[in-house]
């Protein structure tokens, strides 16, 4: 699994960092930056796949498989 994180649409609820703190991190306003590349161990799917679902605004997204 692979995801970007857009900024642009990020408004800062924070419910990325609380499911999946390893993939996701909060500046000092509390909006969210993406660690590392993007890709996604499979024993850490579960966790990334549940802060991209409940992302209110989309921010997070799955990128197709290469």
């Amino acid at each position: 699994m692979r995801i970007k994180l857009d900024r642009t649409l990020c408004d800062g609820f924070g419910i990325c960092a609380k499911h999946a703190p390893e993939h996701f991190s909060l500046d000092d306003w509390g909006y969210a930056s993406l660690t590392g590349t993007g890709a996604v161990q499979p024993h850490d799917e579960d966790d990334v796949r549940r802060a991209l679902l409940d992302c209110p605004v989309h921010a997070i997204i799955e990128l197709p498989s290469e």
